[in-house]
């Protein structure tokens, strides 16, 4: 008997498979989000990547889904609301669906803020790549120290970390330790997929014809939950979202399929014109180094959606150190990466010190400064004396990695101010230098330089930002 009603089970969730697919995966979602002490929550953006909704009066919300292409339902946390984590991981903002029901409950509890601020640090990081254990190491023992020096320092604000992509380089078996790694580092640590955290024989989710077959995005959700999502802290709304378009087997696109732009009209909705957006994504939109480029494809289509906020794009994959404004109230930091030229050593291929960036948001103020990584916090620029750069033999030269259109880098000779320094295009040095002097034609434009005299004995270079602070070298001739 107990035979036959096992054997009435399967077949009963073999035709529930089947009506499902049959309708197309056609499922609904419904649940609550409380808070701590059971009160409903109402306007509480509820997305399963696809599809999004809000919660009414009663903190209820009911989704159509398709389970199978879109296996988890998650939360846009809001402002006045705890960011859910574990042990410093950002986590219990999703729940995974029963992909052999027509209807599943998933339900959400959110702490209440004991105090509302707007003050916040933000600190993207970008590319750890690690391949190996080796590399992870290096991670482990360089770049995370650094990191919790760096939070340690902010006790009195709440910090926010988020890795921009390829966490570890094809090697989904380091998920789960670069998981531990940044776990408990005083801060909530969110993630952002690349290119190198596809399982490498699968295509992506929205590629793949049969999900239950594998896809190249499960060992990440595993790990770390959706690709596509958003949350809110202070007077900020974050999103992370996954720029790459994986064909499998390391063949990939840089471009946001038209499902996820529509996903993201759709949470933007619930977002105030003029509101303060952190979109944060793998691969840039508009690195105008031509040798370090591999930039989103539809950058304009992005574009033509964000016009109404004010945006900052956090991004990482070129390993180049880059700041531009490719539109109007759009500022794109394509940072340096935490393993710079692939661990080769210290820099990136620009010359930018392997590191991360510091995000300091007051309101709707927000200022940044990058941290190389084993350095105070206050290097910003690297000084190269006569005879040190090779091209450049006559020359002081600096690169200032952090630069944009807003700085000012003037230099004197024994006290006299000279003027601006003159800024050049050009394969950094200290890159060269790693790669044992062979050119690879990786050239920067956040380099400057001056001539000085054959008389003069000391050089300082002035650089200011855009926030008028302002960092002085000296070098002795």
């Amino acid at each position: 008997m107990k035979k036959m009603y096992r054997q009435w089970l399967g077949i009963a969730a073999l035709l529930c498979h089947i009506t499902m697919q049959a309708a197309g995966n056609k499922a609904v979602v419904t649940g609550t989000v409380k808070d701590t002490q059971g009160n409903p929550i109402a306007g509480v953006v509820v997305t399963d990547g696809k599809n999004v909704t809000a919660t009414d009066r009663q903190g209820i919300y009911m989704l159509d889904t398709d389970p199978f292409r879109q296996p988890m339902v998650y939360i846009s946390t809001p402002a006045d609301y705890v960011l859910p984590e574990k042990e410093g991981v950002a986590d219990g903002f999703y729940h995974y669906q029963d992909t052999s029901k027509v209807e599943n409950r998933c339900d959400f509890i959110l702490q209440k803020r004991s105090k509302q601020t707007d003050d916040f640090v933000f600190i993207p990081i970008s590319d750890p790549q690690a391949k190996n254990e080796a590399q992870l190491d290096r991670f482990r023992k360089e770049t995370v120290p650094d990191l919790i020096h760096t939070a340690d320092s902010l006790k009195s604000l709440e910090v926010v970390g988020m890795g921009l992509g390829d966490l570890v380089w094809d090697a989904m078996d380091l998920y789960a330790p670069y998981r531990k790694i940044v776990s408990n580092l005083g801060l909530t640590m969110f993630q952002v997929m690349g290119n190198h955290g596809f399982k490498l024989l699968y295509s992506d989710m929205e590629r793949t014809a049969d999900p239950e077959n594998g896809y190249g995005e499960k060992n990440y959700y595993e790990i770390f939950g959706p690709t596509n999502y958003s949350f809110n802290i202070g007077k900020v709304h974050v999103i992370a979202m996954k720029s790459i378009d994986y064909e499998g087997k390391k063949k990939y696109v840089e471009r946001f399929t038209e499902e996820q732009l529509e996903w993201l009209k759709k949470d933007l909705s619930y977002v105030p014109e003029g509101t303060t957006v952190f979109l944060n994504i793998h691969a840039p939109v508009a690195n105008t180094t031509v040798e370090g480029g591999d930039n989103v494809r539809n950058a304009n289509a992005l574009f033509r959606i964000l016009r109404p906020y004010k945006v900052h794009i956090f991004s990482g994959h070129t390993h180049y150190y880059e700041n531009t404004l490719p539109a109007a109230g759009i500022y794109e930091h394509n940072i340096g990466a935490a393993c710079g030229a692939w661990w080769a050593g210290h820099v990136n291929r620009c010359g930018a010190p392997n590191g991360y960036l510091v995000v300091t948001v007051k309101g709707d103020d927000v200022k940044w400064r990058y941290k190389a990584t084993g350095r105070p916090a206050d290097y910003q620029f690297r000084v190269y004396k006569p005879g040190e750069f090779e091209t450049q033999k006559q020359y002081v030269v600096a690169n200032i990695w952090d630069w944009d259109i807003a700085y000012t880098v003037n230099w004197y000779e024994d006290g006299v101010l000279k003027g601006a320094m003159q800024q050049f295009d050009d394969e950094d040095q200290d890159y060269l230098t790693m790669k044992k002097g062979k050119r690879t034609g990786y050239h920067t434009r956040h380099l400057f330089r001056a001539c000085p005299s054959k008389q003069a004995k000391k050089i300082k270079i002035e650089v200011k930002n855009r926030f008028g602070e302002i960092f002085i070298q000296e070098v002795e001739l």
